[in-house]
């Protein structure tokens, strides 16, 4: 007979049920579901390990979803959806069809906001929080971030306003010691906090509010001295926080603060955030977590089990041994001119392992800077180190890529330096889902003047790729997806400016146009044709821009039929612009082109959402099966104008 607690719970009143004394046993059960999926699924593991009595605390005191909790990023949210009744749902969590490993408002009630990117909690709880007032609804709501989700500026704009609003916006900053130093001046034994610790739960308690404002509203009333006190004694306080907290910038931005506060004791937690939920103004609580908390590999290595493939319970190695990736190929590339160059930088937003700095890092830590999850200030940083003479390299993903639009444009572009931004998993990336999908990056940034936007497609184009961007004298990108880096040694040639790499193996009629981040599909197809005894040429494009569209237009000129796929959006892609060349030159040839269709990408493996839109190797020979039996919309469009012509 199944005894598990955690069977038991189909929703947040099912977890205040339960005796006190069985929290301890919930917790444990729900760390070992968390390692037993996250094993096989992969995911977000160490962060998710150290959130497990914070998010028990949340739901016992706080009555979801009526009480909004709001999760900043969501790399934390996994307690969240075991005890919000996807229990039974938890083992296809990222996969395909499954739920999603983020929090998603489609796929539950409790799950207030859709989140991804990190530093937007505190801004989507104050405008929930506002926006209840005006509606005239009422319950807590309740912001829960991560120190290192703390480094984005947005977070601090959202603390700025709130404070200035002084609304019961509730802030709890989980601290797993990845950014945020510990308190200057508590009292501490065995690393725990004393001191500040109860002076911290008494000013949550609502005796000591209403007895402070008792006492301000007395020195207020004072005959004309009064005002002056209350300053002093404002002065004063703060003064003494400030001994006691080095966190005292929150009280600076007119919050309480309450804490540090043990993450891991759910007694503790459950107290402040009762006394909490009595205070009418805004509040920090400061909640002391251990990230890889109850599985001794995280603990040791938290980094690494943050973002995790599969991987055995038992030793915590991965189950798959990682092949050559793009990643690797950057990594390799960028250190090897980094050694003749002593002028280039490098720049990440905390993602040095993720985007393959950290060698960089390893072998010249003085050319490496970690501006933390500030991609803003990333971009526009690297600026000001090439107005110095430097030859900077900024590595992003391309789906946080998307914040920087305004500092890539305003920054970069329009005084044309020559900062080099590497945009890694662009394209369809997979499990992470709807917010982690790099199929934007083109739309974004091909209208860009100055913009030179490079798609090397296997580990030969990505070291000549970074050669050319080095020797550019303005801003260069490079666009290339997760996953392996083929070697192909018949791409190694040098790049000429706008220009791609045919890759012909017969006679043919048809042209497949591809950016390199779908090369190997590419390849793949027109592998299996050639087979049947089916020839078709591809144009590897290398540029999406600039485009050498007088060689271009020759060349699609030369085929009866041509075909473009690209794994980003269609609309604003690099179909859209051959087309328009096709339509303008009046090309005589045939035209189709397959992108992303105008909606969001929900998780799923990278072949399978490849799969999924036709992009594919099955997929693109379908196309040029297609092409091949029947005249393409332009071509016939095309002929049709000239013979009305003549």
């Amino acid at each position: 007979m199944d005894d598990s607690l955690l069977n038991t719970i189909n929703g947040p009143e099912d977890l205040r049920k339960l005796e006190k004394n069985s929290l301890p046993r919930l917790a444990q059960e729900i760390r070992e579901r968390i390692i037993s999926v996250v094993s096989r699924n992969g995911g977000h593991l160490a962060s998710n390990l150290g959130a497990v009595e914070l998010s028990m605390a949340l739901h016992l005191v706080f009555e979801s979803p009526k009480d909004k909790l709001i999760w900043d990023v969501g790399h934390q949210c996994y307690t969240h959806k075991l005890l919000t009744g996807r229990n039974k749902s938890f083992d296809g969590i990222r996969k395909k069809d499954g739920i999603s490993g983020f929090p998603k408002n489609s796929e539950s009630r409790h799950d207030i906001v859709e989140t991804g990117h990190a530093s937007t909690s505190i801004s989507e709880a104050l405008g929930v929080l506002t926006g209840q007032e005006v509606a005239g609804a009422d319950g807590a709501v309740v912001a829960v971030i991560g120190d290192g989700a703390m480094t984005g500026g947005m977070a601090f704009e959202a603390l700025n306003h709130a404070g200035h609003l002084k609304k019961q916006l509730i802030v709890v900053l989980n601290d797993n010691t990845m950014s945020i130093s510990k308190n200057v001046g508590a009292l501490t034994v065995s690393g725990k906090w004393l001191l500040s610790s109860y002076l911290s739960r008494l000013f949550a308690s609502k005796r000591y509010q209403r007895l402070r404002e008792k006492f301000d509203q007395g020195i207020k009333g004072l005959p004309l001295i009064g005002m002056k006190l209350f300053d002093l004694s404002v002065r004063i306080r703060k003064g003494f926080k400030a001994v006691l907290y080095k966190e005292s910038i929150f009280s600076d931005l007119g919050f309480e603060y309450v804490g540090p506060i043990d993450g891991h004791s759910i007694t503790k937690l459950k107290e402040v955030f009762e006394e909490v939920k009595k205070i009418g103004r805004p509040t920090v609580v400061h909640v002391v977590t251990q990230k890889g908390r109850g599985y001794e590999h995280a603990e040791g290595n938290p980094t690494l089990f943050h973002g995790i493939a599969p991987f055995t319970v038992e030793d915590g190695k991965l189950t798959e041994r990682a092949s050559y990736s793009f990643t690797a190929a950057f990594s390799d590339s960028i250190l090897r001119n980094a050694e003749s160059d002593k002028r280039i930088t490098a720049i990440t937003a905390a993602m040095s392992k993720g985007t393959g700095l950290h060698a960089f890092q390893e072998r010249f830590p003085d050319r490496f800077f970690d501006v933390g999850i500030a991609e803003e200030h990333a971009v526009a940083f690297a600026a000001g180190q090439a107005r110095s003479g430097c030859r900077p390299v900024v590595a992003i993903y391309s789906t946080f890529m998307q914040r920087t639009v305004d500092q890539v444009i305003h920054d970069i572009a329009l005084p044309g330096l020559p900062v080099v931004i590497a945009m890694d998993r662009a394209g369809l990336v997979g499990d992470d889902g709807e917010t982690h999908q790099g199929i934007y990056d083109i739309a974004l940034f091909k209208a860009v003047p100055n913009m030179t936007i490079l798609a090397p497609g296997c580990r030969q184009e990505m070291a000549a790729a970074m050669d050319y961007a080095f020797r550019l004298n303005s801003p260069c990108m490079l666009r290339y997806p997760k996953g392996s880096a083929l070697g192909w040694e018949d791409l190694a040639d040098p790049w000429e400016t706008g220009r791609g790499k045919l890759i012909s193996e017969g006679p043919s009629n048809t042209l497949l146009i591809s950016p390199g981040s779908l090369l190997k599909e590419a390849r793949s197809a027109t592998a299996g044709l050639r087979e049947e005894g089916i020839y078709c040429d591809i144009y590897n494009l290398r540029f999406i821009k600039p485009l050498d569209e007088d060689y271009l237009a020759e060349l699609l000129d030369s085929y009866s039929n041509v075909i473009c796929i690209e794994d980003a959006a269609r609309i604003g892609g690099i179909g859209e612009t051959l087309a328009s060349i096709v339509q303008q030159r009046q090309l005589n040839c045939g035209f189709a082109y397959y992108g992303l269709p105008d909606t969001f990408y929900a998780q799923g493996t990278r072949e399978e959402l490849l799969a999924e839109f036709g992009l594919d190797a099955a997929g693109i020979i379908g196309h040029i099966r297609k092409s091949e039996e029947s005249e393409l919309a332009l071509y016939s469009y095309n002929r049709k104008q000239k013979a009305e012509g003549a």
